[in-house]
């Protein structure tokens, strides 16, 4: 009943076409919180291993994404090694770019260090990092080896921070976050801290612009049974009901919406405003998502109608085409407010987020390789300052003035 009751909502929000099955399966599959799987000898059977919980998840962005950052690594003359579980699909992304590729499971701690013995750095793709990030840093650590990665959620960051002294003994920098998930919105929380250094609040709002992926409707089914998180005097805060903002986004005032986004962590880092919320603008799909009854959300969130919803949505949505990306586009408000109530508002456009975070993670790639870079726990606009995405194509970033009386116009200041 309740997969039945999870999925006709859900048809109202994605198109998931007709049933593949007539009765979905509904056996039992071990699906732990923190998405993690149990691997390893047990403790009270000698020579028996155990090997399951590795959830509903499956991958988001990560192929998508891989084989766009390998194309345009290679168009920059890099050389990287290609890594992941399946020797076929990799073969395919690699050979037509001449990479060499090895195929290794995050499960082989051992073939995990091998790999990376003689790596400088890891840019770590394969999502999602609830369940793949924890054994990569490990390998990272125990080899002396630079790692950055793509993530977006607000548990992981929060875990690479604690490991900042391990990070630094090690001689590593640890900066996750390095696409568009959280570069533009830090860099602009960088700028805008900068523009009112007494700041004690920061909102940011995006409009993603664009065609819904299928990473975007799984990590939005991922998170539709928790409440949004916003930092709050310096602390990781539930909300205790939906918040609802304004914004222009050049077209005009819409209604956005809090969402949990990874600058509630990522952002205090850079910044150290105790007050940090980031709103969405709320579109059709979001105003269904975000208007379901909690306990509907709850069900929705659960393990087997995750599983389903999830199989139709790789099935019916597709990610962006090259035609799409080249015309998407995102638009970035931040608007810090101090003590006394003065404001500083700064926007920020950029290319669509697929090849945005292409982008993004390849430059901090070729600076770290550079030796631009520091031991420890990192965030991408704190290490490289506001300006690091003001050269690459398609960015500009404009600096709204209050006017200094009533009546006058505001005053804008754009930079590319």
């Amino acid at each position: 009943m309740q997969l039945q009751r999870a999925t006709k909502i859900a048809r109202d929000v994605f198109p998931l076409g007709e049933a593949v099955e007539d009765e979905p399966w509904k056996g039992q599959r071990p699906c732990f919180p923190d998405s993690l799987p149990i691997v390893g000898p047990a403790p009270r059977h000698k020579g028996l291993w155990l090997d399951f919980g590795h959830g509903h998840v499956g991958f988001t962005i990560g192929p998508i994404t891989g084989q766009l950052m390998a194309e345009m690594a290679a168009a920059r003359g890099l050389s990287p090694l290609l890594s992941g579980r399946n020797a076929e699909k990799l073969r395919a992304v690699a050979e037509p770019l001449g990479l060499e590729y090895r195929a290794v499971s995050l499960d082989d701690k051992t073939g995990l260090e091998a790999l990376l013995a003689d790596a400088s750095l890891v840019l770590h793709i394969a999502g999602p990092f609830s369940a793949t990030a924890q054994p990569m840093v490990a390998a990272c650590l125990a080899t002396q080896t630079h790692y950055l990665d793509i993530t977006g959620e607000i548990d992981i960051f929060e875990r690479h921070y604690t490991l900042n002294e391990e990070a630094i003994n090690a001689g590593i920098m640890i900066m996750s976050g390095v696409g568009f998930d959280v570069v533009p919105t830090d860099c602009l929380a960088a700028h805008i801290k900068q523009r009112l250094p007494d700041a004690t609040e920061l909102n940011i709002s995006i409009d993603g612009g664009g065609s819904l992926s299928p990473g975007t409707a799984k990590t939005a089914m991922e998170s539709i049974g928790r409440r949004t998180l916003a930092r709050r005097g310096g602390q990781l805060t539930e909300l205790s009901r939906h918040l609802y903002g304004k914004a222009d986004f050049g077209r005009g005032e819409r209604t956005t919406i809090a969402m949990s986004w990874g600058d509630v962590s990522t952002a205090y880092r850079t910044t150290s405003i105790p007050d940090i919320t980031v709103y969405f603008k709320l579109t059709p799909v979001l105003k269904k998502l975000m208007g379901l009854p909690m306990w509907m959300r709850k069900v929705m969130g659960s393990p087997v109608p995750q599983q389903f919803i999830k199989r139709q949505i790789e099935k019916h949505i597709t990610g962006p085409s090259s035609e799409q990306r080249a015309k998407g586009f995102t638009f970035i408000i931040a608007e810090a407010v101090n003590a006394k109530g003065e404001k500083a508002t700064s926007t920020l456009q950029t290319p669509d987020g697929y090849t945005f975070t292409c982008t993004c993670g390849l430059a901090i790639t070729q600076r770290v390789l550079q030796g631009d870079c520091q031991a420890g726990f990192q965030t991408p606009g704190g290490m490289y300052g506001p300006d690091l995405i003001l050269p690459f194509e398609g960015v500009k970033r404009t600096d709204i003035l209050r006017p200094l009386a009533e009546g006058l116009p505001q005053a804008i200041i754009t930079e590319k």
